[in-house]
């Protein structure tokens, strides 16, 4: 029973049909949004993810470059000490300065080859 002065609304039929879609059209959308966001978030970690493991390859070859640049100082300072005459002195130390020249060139070409390995996915 209706109380008095109130009205009885109802909803007509097609009005609720349109609500029920317009709803219905927005979770639609907004799990299309979700969707797309984790896709960006994967998308995102998996170059995040390479760029961190380019980063430590070139780390560990700077540091594999370092450590023959030192073995050969210390290789080169041994026989330099062993050294009888300043002849013997000078040749070594010609010999060492060619020798580091050459392995410079050919360790700054591993970096660029490297460094350029790390950029060109990300581009």
């Amino acid at each position: 029973m209706a109380k008095p002065g109130s009205a009885n609304f109802e909803v007509p039929a097609e009005m609720r049909a349109l609500a029920e879609k317009s709803v219905e059209q927005a979770r639609q959308a907004f799990d299309g949004f979700v969707s797309a966001a984790h896709q960006a978030v994967s998308t995102a970690d998996r170059h995040a993810a390479g760029v961190r493991a380019g980063a430590q390859e070139m780390g560990n070859l700077a540091v594999r470059l370092a450590e023959s640049n030192v073995a050969a100082s210390f290789d080169f300072a041994q026989r330099l000490v062993r050294a009888k005459d300043t002849e013997e002195m000078l040749a070594l130390q010609t010999e060492y300065v060619k020798s580091q020249m050459a392995k410079l060139n050919d360790q700054a070409k591993e970096l660029s080859q490297q460094a350029t390995k790390l950029v060109t996915p990300a581009a």
